[in-house]
């Protein structure tokens, strides 16, 4: 069964069943014929006769630095969200925050007709990353970094971190800071600087002994914390670039026989599903990273339509939720 069988059953023109397949305009009684041969013989367009017919593959990449994360897994909800509805399938390519894999998949997307485009969920940017984008054939959309000379949509990492850290000086005077990598520039460095902006308007100087980079997990969290109830004296906050950093402070605290929050505040960052159900619940930032997601491959659909600008940012909204580990 081909499309000149389609055609022949429905005594209509090859050009006509093309256009019904391609969502061209057909007449409604034409429309609803072969709709019902289609379904009748069971008849499944050829993806790659549809591909050498348009040069498209209805394919879009997703590189994705790590598939555990409840931040990517709310992104990439919202990208799938909007890609299905637009009949696009995604090639999900998770990277374990592996810069050689990053530059591996760059490489495999670059050619013309691998894929229509790409969403690229960065982190840590190095010149080889430049070099392959600039390469690629497709389409492509940042999102997570704010990137000159790409499309982007990116959290506000800076004023999130410092509207939890007012927070947590409303009462607190003898803050500490748990990071992350800040090659990585918004989790990272932008996160961290937020910190030390609130810091200097409410009048507090921290010490570099309380500003620590660590991991992002709960691990790297709880040993953090540990270091700097060792080393910085009257310690009374601790704000983190995460949520999973947060989680692994309050253990910490806890479990050396302190109240979070009557000793130790502690905020994280992400608005995670256990930043509600923790006891106590951690102040957080919720950032939009389903909405941002779906925002990404709008920006990606736009492109892929011929309707986008050369270049776009969007930066997305927060909000503070002042739970039960500040004061």
């Amino acid at each position: 069964m081909d499309i000149n069988e389609i055609a022949r059953r429905a005594g209509v023109s090859r050009a006509t069943v093309s256009r019904y397949l391609n969502s061209g305009y057909v007449s409604q009684e034409k429309r609803d014929l072969i709709a019902s041969i289609i379904e009748e013989t069971g008849y499944t367009p050829s993806k790659q006769a549809q591909q050498l017919r348009t040069g498209k593959t209805k394919l879009v990449s997703v590189i994705i630095p790590k598939i555990n994360s409840q931040s990517v897994g709310r992104m990439v909800a919202g990208i799938t969200d909007e890609l299905n509805d637009a009949g696009y399938q995604v090639v999900l390519a998770n990277t374990n925050n592996d810069t050689e894999t990053e530059l591996a998949f760059l490489n495999l997307f670059a050619p013309r007709n691998r894929v229509d485009g790409i969403i690229f969920l960065a982190t840590v940017l190095a010149p080889e990353h430049y070099k392959l984008m600039r390469r690629l054939d497709a389409p492509c959309v940042i999102l997570g970094q704010q990137v000159a000379g790409y499309p982007s949509v990116y959290q506000d990492d800076y004023n999130a971190v410092y509207e939890l850290t007012r927070l947590a000086l409303r009462k607190g005077h003898v803050p500490g800071y748990l990071g992350v990598l800040e090659e990585d520039v918004a989790a990272g460095k932008q996160r961290h600087q937020g910190f030390l902006d609130a810091c200097a308007r409410e009048g507090v100087t921290p010490s570099p002994h309380a500003q620590l980079i660590v991991g992002f997990d709960a691990d790297a969290g709880y040993f953090g914390a540990e270091k700097l109830m060792d080393t910085v004296s009257g310690l009374d906050a601790i704000v983190c670039a995460t949520d999973d950093i947060a989680f692994g402070a309050m253990m910490c605290v806890i479990e050396y026989g302190l109240s979070v929050p009557g000793d130790i505040q502690v905020t994280g960052v992400g608005d995670s599903q256990l930043s509600r159900i923790a006891r106590p619940s951690l102040s957080t930032a919720h950032l939009h990273y389903r909405t941002s997601g779906m925002m990404a491959a709008r920006m990606l659909l736009n492109r892929l339509a011929g309707k986008a600008s050369t270049h776009e940012d969007i930066r997305m909204d927060f909000e503070i939720y002042a739970r039960s580990s500040t004061r």
